[in-house]
């Protein structure tokens, strides 16, 4: 197992790999543990999008066209009603998640980071933390252990969570993609989420507040989807999983920083959460070459904000139907305003942009 490291990363999943390569590359010597082997799956809608893609780039990893499925833009569906928005410059892929840890690994082993898989993390300590029993000594510890991180708990981080928890179930269908975009199909408190991947896949997410919600009879909530998948084969098992809308008020202690899910997540109604990490990881392996967690943090507030907003809207037309209805016509009646809303979610943008398509928004509210 070696005889320690200087930064230990516990948990291998995106998030975690993603930190370790952007710190290995500012030269630090580190290890990921994790109690699971590669590839590591998760229940998810499986859509990169842009900004998804930039930030694995700048980690050194690159998803091909022909590994997945290019996806222009976002559909919003309801029961009388359609919008679609196409991303301003670049496209999204969808692509396995299995594919994606997969790709991470690789790169994340290129760059010399020391990889203990079936290797859980059991408590931190002073010098370090435990691993297979005794204590495998670490200068820094970054926690990416997901959404119920025991390493957010260990650190006394977990007092200042405040969540919204809601539960997914994830399919993937044989059958031939049917749409250019991903879909959200959008129902009584309840949404459906379309993804299209290669050699003729299509996953299908369903994201509910009724911890009881199963797949089958949740579909029958949707008949147009139920419909397009009517002709296809399932083509892996169910597997559920939970998204929460969370904040912390700090991200680390010590000598201990939190990523990803475990720092405070955003619902997957905004497909963030994998880009949101991506860019985390860079501004921590940036606070760690200077030895100052202070910049992670400040950082970490910032790059959380636009998500959260967009998140909090999100959640809000889950919530209210009426205003649902309303806010999808207007959309639908200017494609450009939903335009103008994807790459104020996607990308950052002008204050003055920010104030025209908050006008026109809601002019089109007003109207619509």
């Amino acid at each position: 197992m070696g005889q320690g490291t200087e930064v230990l990363v516990v948990g291998g999943g995106p998030a975690g790999l993603a930190a370790a390569i952007a710190v290995r590359k500012k030269g630090f010597r580190v290890t990921v543990a994790d109690g699971e082997k590669p590839p590591i799956d998760k229940a998810c809608g499986e859509g990169l999008l842009p900004g998804t893609l930039a930030g694995l780039r700048e980690l050194g990893v690159t998803i091909h066209a022909a590994e997945g499925q290019i996806f222009r833009g976002i559909r919003f569906i309801d029961e009388t009603t359609t919008a679609e928005a196409s991303f301003s410059r670049e496209n999204g892929i969808g692509v396995r998640r299995t594919l994606l840890h997969k790709k991470m690994v690789e790169r994340a082993r290129d760059c010399g980071v020391d990889l203990l898989w079936n290797t859980p993390v059991t408590g931190l300590s002073r010098d370090g933390a435990f691993l297979a029993g005794r204590v495998f000594p670490a200068k820094w510890i970054i926690g990416a252990d997901g959404i119920h991180s025991r390493v957010r708990r260990w650190c006394g981080l977990d007092a200042s969570l405040r969540g919204d928890v809601r539960f997914a179930q994830r399919r993937h269908h044989r059958v031939k993609p049917w749409t250019d975009c991903v879909e959200v199909h959008w129902g009584r408190k309840m949404q459906a989420y379309v993804t299209p991947l290669a050699n003729q896949e299509t996953c299908v997410v369903l994201i509910s507040r009724d911890p009881r919600m199963r797949f089958a009879g949740a579909l029958k909530k949707f008949p147009k989807l139920a419909a397009n998948l009517s002709d296809g084969q399932l083509s892996s098992v169910e597997r559920g999983a939970t998204t929460a809308m969370c904040e912390l008020a700090r991200v680390y202690c010590g000598n201990v920083a939190l990523l990803g899910d475990a720092s405070g997540s955003v619902d997957a109604i905004t497909g963030e959460g994998l880009g949101l990490s991506f860019r985390q990881a860079l501004a921590l392996a940036d606070a760690l070459e200077t030895g100052k967690l202070e910049k992670y943090q400040s950082v970490h507030r910032r790059l959380a904000r636009r998500p959260n907003v967009m998140a909090r809207l999100l959640l809000l037309l889950d919530r209210s139907g009426p205003l649902r209805r309303r806010v999808l016509r207007g959309l639908a009646k200017d494609p450009g305003v939903f335009g103008r809303v994807l790459a104020l979610h996607t990308k950052e943008n002008s204050s003055a942009f920010l104030a025209e398509t908050t006008v026109r928004f809601g002019w089109r509210l007003i109207t619509a």
